[in-house]
């Protein structure tokens, strides 16, 4: 019940936040005569669509296993980071080629005015309290969507920061660098999208987990009261979530039932020390004679 409010509260928060900042900055741009702050507006719109995406990725993910999908539907929260990625890196292209053609066709430019400064100090200061929100409670749910979404957050941050930089050169004399900023700010987009994209696909190919999270399961396994050692210890991602595969050695001369208990001991144990591990699939092996 508390996940279900803090999911809600997490889209309403980057939902209206996101469509006021946007209208604001759209403001600003025109009405300030800002490329950079147009394009930044468009940045903040996508965040909206962001947003969705992540709500609805996380609550499909929630269902509970069925005569389908027996594993469960972790893996929908990794599509729905990849949507974001795929929605970023379009929005930062988008923007990187309106910069770019208003260079090359030497479209007249215009001074901005001070407006589309103030607009980027407030998206500066209100994009990176929402990174911080969301992903405090990311982190909560351990939700890579959510998680996504922060770094859209932080990424619409940044680029506010380079409209910031380019505006303040136009206001200077240096109208080209209006347009020079929006390619800034593509590039910023871009990075954030390759890698928001690549945690997403890693965790839908069964990548396993990193080498101190392994080393960490193989020690605590080994102080498991029966287990000899460890002949072999897979992980693979599914989502947020985490499958283990383990063979373990007990000694040979003891019974069946003493070696399933060992095996539901570690079973057990481990889910217990371990919160996001979805199941370990343990095989019993005798241990070598010395």
């Amino acid at each position: 019940m508390e996940e279900q409010k803090i999911i809600k509260k997490l889209s309403a928060v980057g939902i209206l936040g996101n469509v006021v900042l946007a209208a604001f900055k759209l403001f600003s741009g025109i009405i300030g005569n800002s490329g950079a702050m147009i394009s930044d507006a468009v940045h903040s719109l996508s965040d909206v669509f962001a947003t969705v995406i992540a709500y609805v990725g996380v609550i499909l993910s929630k269902q509970k296993e069925d005569k389908e999908h027996p594993y469960g539907h972790e893996r929908l929260e990794c599509v729905a980071s990849l949507m974001l990625g795929i929605i970023l890196a379009i929005t930062g292209l988008g923007i990187g080629y309106t910069g770019i053609h208003k260079l090359i066709t030497h479209e007249k430019l215009e001074i901005p005015s001070f407006l589309p400064l103030i607009a980027a100090v407030v998206s500066i200061v209100v994009k990176e309290a929402m990174f911080w929100y969301t992903m405090h409670y990311a982190k909560k749910l351990d939700s890579p969507a959510f998680k996504a979404d922060a770094w859209h957050h932080r990424s619409d941050a940044l680029s506010s920061v380079g409209s910031f930089i380019g505006i303040g050169l136009a206001k200077a004399g240096f109208l080209v660098a209006d347009q020079i900023a929006s390619i800034i700010i593509c590039l910023f987009i871009l990075k954030v999208a390759f890698d928001i994209s690549k945690d997403a696909v890693s965790k839908m190919l069964d990548t396993s987990c990193e080498n101190g999270l392994e080393d960490e399961l193989r020690n605590y396994i080994l102080e498991q009261s029966g287990v000899e050692y460890i002949d072999l210890l897979y992980t693979r991602q599914f989502g947020n979530r985490i499958y283990i595969d383990l063979e373990i050695a007990v000694k040979r001369d003891i019974s069946l039932i003493e070696a399933h208990e060992i095996a539901e001991t570690v079973h057990d144990n481990v889910e217990k020390q371990y919160p996001n591990v979805k199941h370990i699939m343990i095989h019993v092996n005798p241990a070598e004679e010395k």
